[in-house]
């Protein structure tokens, strides 16, 4: 179906390389590497393999960047990673993609930031903002709404309806706030190494009594049971959240100007810059705070606060804090800006309410799709904590990056001779590599956390009654167009 069977309005390529830059950095850089390294630590208990997780969930994340930016560069088409799988798999595996994107991954991420948002407003204002409204129990389970949640709704409403205006403002908005995301970075790491007392001397101690809040005994490091692959994995889980959005620029490749050329370099680029970064400021971290002082961060405040506080003094809490709501602002800017042209390319091929494949004709972006993916992000925002959500956006993630990295295995042997702008680095050494630790990665998680992943599989399988109704419906209206 043609992009524009719907309507006849089409999306705009109004985005350049910086714009597309700044997407992808704007989409890591948010959350999880302020928040992390005190989880991680916990799982893992030594500095160095806090930063060995890192650098290997960057490498990675990069070796992914690689294949899709031959993938990308091929079909420059909105919806990325649902074109590639529906071009490669057929229909029902790219819906399922799209179902897990809208109701796992996509929102839930947009949630989780949401809320990590509401954290940092709370510590801002000096903890005098988290209140809890009720409690109940639900099937054996405690269930608190607190007043940060409410917060993380009104957040995604603000930020949905700003990602209604033209994609070319969308982007020069990731551009601002990309750079306030760099300027912190900088901040915590350049201040920790030239104001602070600090050693080297941390990275030879482990985490000796931590309190390490919230974090499950099967996969924190020194209780009795627990294996260091399961604590390794939970914390390159860790990580892989603080890199997660690398691939969201595909996702919206309908809208970058020279896509052959300006989607690779800001994919590959991007990335490379967002894994120097990640490992500077967790240096910088174990450099001022031992391993044993950051396993004991309360879950509501960061390790980068503690870090800053100790060379700027109180005041640092206001400017550190104001920095990572612009930080975790910019990312959930972002993340609805790609989110919202899944569920539109997947209403262009019938396999989504047609509804949600009308664009705007002033501002030729999906309002219709953006207003459905806030609805339900408020929904989840409501429903768990940060890191739970942050496991089930991870593992259904994954999922899927392994099967599309597939798919340039099927399109080097079924169209051998189609026009590769660019080719992947390493092929097909690093796809293999990639597939091989993401599948580790994805049987680790479920030995050491089976709900939660059969939990995300079971969400995925809900789509298959859904899938089965569209196509149904899709091929009554075609046989009967009056109707």
């Amino acid at each position: 179906m043609a992009s524009n069977s719907i309507n006849k309005v089409t999306l705009v390529r109004g985005l350049g390389l910086i714009a597309a830059i700044s997407i992808i950095l704007g989409n890591v850089i948010g959350t999880g590497v302020f928040l992390k390294a005190r989880v991680m630590t916990c799982n893992v208990g030594s500095p160095t393999w806090v930063i060995i997780a890192w650098i290997a969930a960057g490498i990675l994340s990069l070796a992914g960047a690689l294949t899709y930016a031959e993938l990308s560069a091929m079909k420059p088409q909105a919806g990325g990673e649902y074109v590639f799988l529906r071009d490669a798999y057929g229909r029902i595996w790219s819906f399922l993609y799209g179902w897990m994107q809208i109701f796992i991954a996509k929102t839930g991420s947009q949630a989780a930031v949401a809320v990590a948002f509401a954290i940092f407003l709370n510590d801002f204002l000096g903890g005098k903002l988290k209140q809890t409204l009720f409690t109940t129990n639900i099937f054996g389970s405690q269930y608190e709404l607190t007043s940060l949640q409410l917060i993380a709704v009104m957040m995604i409403v603000i930020v949905t309806t700003i990602n209604c205006a033209s994609v070319s403002v969308s982007g020069q908005l990731a551009t601002y706030f990309t750079v306030i995301k760099i300027a912190l970075i900088l901040l915590v790491g350049v201040g920790a190494f030239l104001l602070a007392d600090g050693t080297f001397a941390h990275f030879g101690m482990l985490n000796d009594g931590g309190t390490c809040e919230g974090v499950e005994d099967a996969v924190r490091y020194g209780v009795a049971g627990t294996s260091f692959a399961a604590g390794f994995g939970a914390a390159m889980l860790g990580a892989l959240w603080g890199y997660d959005g690398w691939n969201n620029l595909t996702l919206v490749a309908g809208e970058v100007k020279n896509p052959q050329r300006n989607i690779p370099i800001a994919l590959i680029g991007g990335t490379i810059l967002i894994i120097i970064l990640y490992v500077f400021v967790n240096i910088a971290y174990f450099y001022i705070l031992d391993p044993t002082q950051i396993a004991s961060v309360s879950k509501d405040s960061s390790v980068a606060r503690e870090v800053t506080v100790r060379f700027l003094g109180a005041g640092a809490i206001v400017l550190m804090t104001a920095g990572l709501m612009a930080s975790s602002l910019g990312t959930l800017h972002t993340s609805i800006l790609t989110g919202a042209r899944v569920p539109y390319a997947m209403a262009q091929d019938g396999l989504m309410f047609q509804s949600l494949g009308k664009l705007s004709t002033g501002t030729r972006v999906p309002v219709g799709a953006l207003i459905v993916q806030g609805i339900w992000a408020c929904l989840l925002a409501l429903s768990g904590s940060f890191d739970t959500l942050t496991d089930y956006v991870i593992f259904g993630s994954w999922i899927f990056y392994a099967l599309v990295t597939t798919s340039v295995f099927v399109f080097r042997r079924k169209y051998p001779d189609a026009e590769r702008p660019y080719k992947a680095f390493g092929y097909p050494v690093v796809p293999i590599l990639f597939l091989l630790v993401a599948g580790w990665l994805l049987i680790n998680t479920i030995v050491t956390s089976p709900t939660q992943s059969l939990a995300g599989i079971f969400l995925i399988a809900l789509g298959l009654p859904v899938y089965y109704y569209l196509t149904r419906k899709s091929k009554v209206r075609n046989q009967n167009p009056e109707a």
